[in-house]
């Protein structure tokens, strides 16, 4: 499996319409086991995004389909930068089949 952790840091007050558009731009990917998007508490523009899946390149993957790519658009102008990311190798838990 494949993971990935992230801080995304909204532009100042655009949190909870960027956190919806994400939410919303949700559907169907192949080989994705787990996505959350989550409220940083330390942070007023702070989001963590966490997501398994099958492989690497299901994640690839999952940045061409169109409403990936829609989603990617309509955020991309409340997005400020990207504070952090990790990369892991889940082994299992809740929720990951």
């Amino acid at each position: 499996m494949h993971g990935l952790i992230g801080r995304m840091l909204a532009a100042d007050g655009k949190r909870e319409e960027l956190m919806a558009v994400m939410l919303a731009g949700i559907g169907p990917m192949p080989g994705c086991l787990s996505y959350v998007i989550a409220r940083d508490p330390a942070s007023d523009n702070g989001i963590w995004i966490t997501e398994v899946w099958s492989d690497s390149s299901a994640h690839q993957a999952s940045l061409d389909l169109p409403h990936v790519k829609e989603t990617i658009a309509k955020a991309r102008p409340m997005i400020a930068g990207f504070a952090e990311r990790f990369e892991t190798e889940p082994e299992g838990g809740i929720g990951l089949g």
